[in-house]
């Protein structure tokens, strides 16, 4: 609600200093994004349900879970780093490996590895943008974060939780 309500004010607002047309153009680009966004948004969100669903319990906990130690934090590394998408994707996928009994520490870890590690960014932007040498250096120096936040996530976790 607070989103939508932070939109009206800013449409409001852009109709009151630019006027009609150029609140309708900017209305029309938005509702472009929404048109692609929400797909991807439904699908992720379907994922991360279908995954509570389809993956036993005992499963996930095994590969994800708690004990899962570096055998976990592996897995969770290599899909973080494979995953396309922004947000929306990964943070519905997130809640439902959680859900389906994914540790805190992995979901941090996958979380990381998303965001430092994703190919597709290093793909589309990175590699054109930066070159191969700075790319690999990057990548190298990243690799062991999504491991290191899992760890620390599983340390905070002891001292917070009894």
């Amino acid at each position: 609600m607070f989103f939508l309500a932070l939109a009206a004010m800013a449409g409001a607002a852009t109709w009151w200093q630019h006027g009609t047309a150029v609140f309708s153009d900017t209305l029309q680009q938005a509702l472009g994004l929404m048109v692609w966004i929400v797909p991807v948004l439904v699908g992720a969100l379907l994922v991360g349900a279908y995954v509570q669903r389809l993956i036993p319990r005992t499963t996930m906990e095994h590969w994800l879970g708690g004990r899962s130690g570096l055998r976990g934090l592996t897995v969770v590394t290599v899909a973080g780093a494979i995953t396309p998408g922004g947000p929306f994707t990964a943070f519905p996928l997130v809640v439902g490996l959680h859900r389906a009994g994914a540790s805190t520490e992995v979901c941090v870890a996958y979380l990381t590895a998303w965001s430092v590690l994703g190919l597709n960014r290093v793909l589309v932007w990175e590699l054109p943008f930066l070159g191969v040498d700075f790319v690999a250096l990057r990548l190298l120096v990243s690799l062991p974060l999504p491991f290191l936040a899992g760890f620390a996530t599983r340390l905070i976790l002891r001292r917070v939780q009894p």
